[in-house]
Parts: structure tokens; sequence; C-alpha cells
């Protein structure tokens, strides 16, 4: 017997915060009908602070909601993972999302993401590259 994996429906907010040694980056994504507003914002400066706010932009919600099933969302939910051994350094992640009218799901990780991840990071990075050089044919 198969079973259909379960997909992202609808959205209310997603959060994934995204740190390193040096850097950090916060997207929070909430739905606002037709269109999802995006910020990007670096947690490691107060928000009334130069510097807080990185990015600011719009995303069509359908296409938004494509790219969470794309990279897997709902196969995420409760993923822990821990920091491999040997690894002195690194990336953490860590991410909620409250989706399909009130589920929330919730990852975390330190060099160590679930499958889908890197698909998703790069997907939000080239949206907000995208958002600030409009004009630029990718």
């Amino acid at each position: 017997m198969f079973f259909e994996r379960e997909k992202v429906d609808s959205f209310e907010c997603f959060s994934l915060t995204i740190s390193a040694m040096r850097s950090a980056f916060l997207y929070e994504a909430v739905c606002e009908g037709q269109e999802v507003s995006i910020t990007v914002s670096n947690p490691y400066v107060s928000e009334d602070e130069e510097g807080y706010s990185i990015a600011k932009f719009k995303q069509e919600t359908g296409s938004f909601i494509d790219l969470l099933n794309e990279c897997n969302l709902m196969d995420w939910d409760d993923f822990q993972g821990k920091h491999p051994y040997g690894v002195k350094d690194g990336v953490m992640f860590s991410m909620s999302a409250v989706v399909n009218g009130g589920r929330r799901i919730r990852a975390s990780g330190s060099e160590n993401f679930p499958k889908g991840y890197r698909e998703l990071e790069k997907a939000l990075y080239q949206m907000m590259r995208d958002s600030q050089n409009p004009d630029i044919n990718h």
C-alpha cells in the first residue's frame, strides 16, 4: 500500500533562523491572502539598530507553498539534527511554521539538516537577492 506524502495546503507563518560563527539570517514569512510578506533580518542586531533589517519583499502565496512542498517541509516536523562528532564549527538552523489551519511544525539542527533544507535555504536567499536586484535576469 502506498501512502501519499502529507503536503502544505496553507500556511499562516514561517520562520527560519540560520546562524554561523559570525553571521546570521532570520527569514520571517507571513501569509497575507494572495501574497506572502517576507522579512529578512539580522538577529544579532537589535530591531532599533542599523543593520537589523536586510530585506522586505512579497511573494505569491501559491508559489511559496509550492516551495515548502518541494522541500518536503511536512517531513521536517520534530527534526533535531545533532551536531556531528568531530565537526568543530558549522551552521545551525531553527525553523517553525504554522500550516494547514494551525498545525505547528518545528525543526532544528547543527550541521545536520533535514532532506530539502539546502534547497529551501538557497531559494529563500535567491528570493532576497532578486528583491534587491529586480532588473537582473537569472
